[in-house]
């Protein structure tokens, strides 16, 4: 499979990432996405006329959408990414994948403001990402007390990956992590998986730093 990818790429990682977790083994092809622009070159625009990365590449499919080569991806390599089966884990993960794209949207914008100067309203930016993280803690709080640490089941599947690294991310947008102890215990479970990879902003545990209170355990 050949990634088309910026290393400083949110949607970028998460390709990268799951295929590191499930032992799939990529070939990268580095775009110049700042300053060159090159996912906005002829190139490129041939291949994915949004002039948007990433764009995946594996014989004769083509995936322009990050969610769909997640999906690809799990398929190929490691279906239990993908839930057991049910209607009701197969709903839940695609809400999540929906989900990401407000994360995108909101704390991926705020991150391109602050770090690009890319225009946009920062302050709406930055309370809408906010309002996405109050859910995100408030469903993880709720898998926690029932001793779950992923979004959707007892282990993690693409709706973890499709969310993580814009929320990982956000405090390059200004917004920080410091209120919601759900999602840095669900953070540092990602962290912790076996073949986890990092990228620039993303390590792979802050160890010196104590872990967040359980929610169970009080405040």
């Amino acid at each position: 499979m050949k990634l088309y990818d910026y290393v400083l790429s949110p949607s970028c990682y998460k390709i990268r990432l799951l295929a590191a977790l499930v032992g799939v083994e990529l070939t990268l092809r580095p775009v110049d996405f700042h300053p060159g622009g090159e996912h906005r070159g002829p190139e490129l625009l041939a291949l994915n006329p949004a002039g948007a990365i990433p764009i995946l590449e594996d014989d004769d499919v083509l995936l322009t959408e990050s969610s769909a080569m997640l999906v690809y991806i799990a398929s190929r390599a490691a279906p239990e990414w993908l839930g057991d089966g049910s209607a009701r884990e197969g709903a839940r993960i695609q809400q999540w994948l929906s989900f990401s794209h407000r994360l995108t949207a909101t704390l991926g914008s705020a991150r391109l403001h602050e770090m690009l100067l890319r225009p946009g309203d920062i302050r709406g930016l930055q309370s809408a990402g906010k309002q996405a993280l109050r859910e995100l803690e408030a469903a993880l709080t709720e898998q926690r007390l029932s001793d779950v640490e992923f979004l959707v089941c007892d282990h993690p599947t693409i709706a973890d990956i499709a969310c993580f690294p814009y929320v990982a991310l956000a405090p390059d947008g200004g917004i920080s992590l410091e209120p919601y102890p759900s999602i840095r215990l669900w953070q540092r479970a990602i962290r912790a998986l076996q073949h986890f990879i990092e990228m620039p902003g993303i390590h792979r545990l802050h160890e010196l730093r104590p872990a967040p209170v359980r929610p169970e355990q009080g405040a």
